[in-house]
């Protein structure tokens, strides 16, 4: 799990979005920042978390967030899980994890039996400073957005 802690400085990144955009954290200072690493695009968990932030997107944006998906998948895979469902903010296409490995969400991981390196599911939320307002690692994918604005 992340080894980053609420007050700590967000790590600084630097990644190319679905469409091959740089996007940077710098590109969000002077804004709050939801940055929410997902295991695998078009999967049934990230599904619902990253609907449950877009359908409630709006609530967002009046709160002053702006919203960021990152996984490891190919920029392709990002933009098709984008496009299909609508999704109204950027995906990192973070192929080489290196902002995966900055937020320390890369690691041992066990389904049905089986051990593996993955992503784990963390949000991070970020303040206009750039530093560490919360650190939620229990998502809850249907409630994603309560777990964040009802803080």
């Amino acid at each position: 799990m992340t080894h980053l802690k609420v007050g700590d400085k967000a790590p600084d990144f630097s990644a190319l979005d679905q469409d091959g955009n740089s996007i940077k954290l710098a590109d969000y200072r002077g804004k709050k920042l939801v940055i929410f690493f997902y295991p695998k695009a078009s999967t049934p968990g990230c599904t619902v978390e990253a609907c449950n932030l877009n359908d409630n997107y709006d609530r967002f944006k009046a709160l002053g967030y702006e919203i960021l998906g990152v996984s490891a998948d190919s920029a392709k895979r990002q933009a098709n899980f984008k496009n299909k469902y609508g999704f109204q903010y950027p995906l990192l296409a973070d192929e080489d994890k290196a902002v995966i490995k900055a937020f320390g969400v890369w690691g041992p991981k066990k389904f049905m039996g089986r051990e593996y390196d993955g992503i784990h599911r963390t949000t991070f939320i970020i303040n206009k400073n750039g530093v560490l307002e919360e650190v939620i690692t229990k998502v809850k994918t249907k409630a994603h957005t309560d777990q964040i604005l009802m803080k």
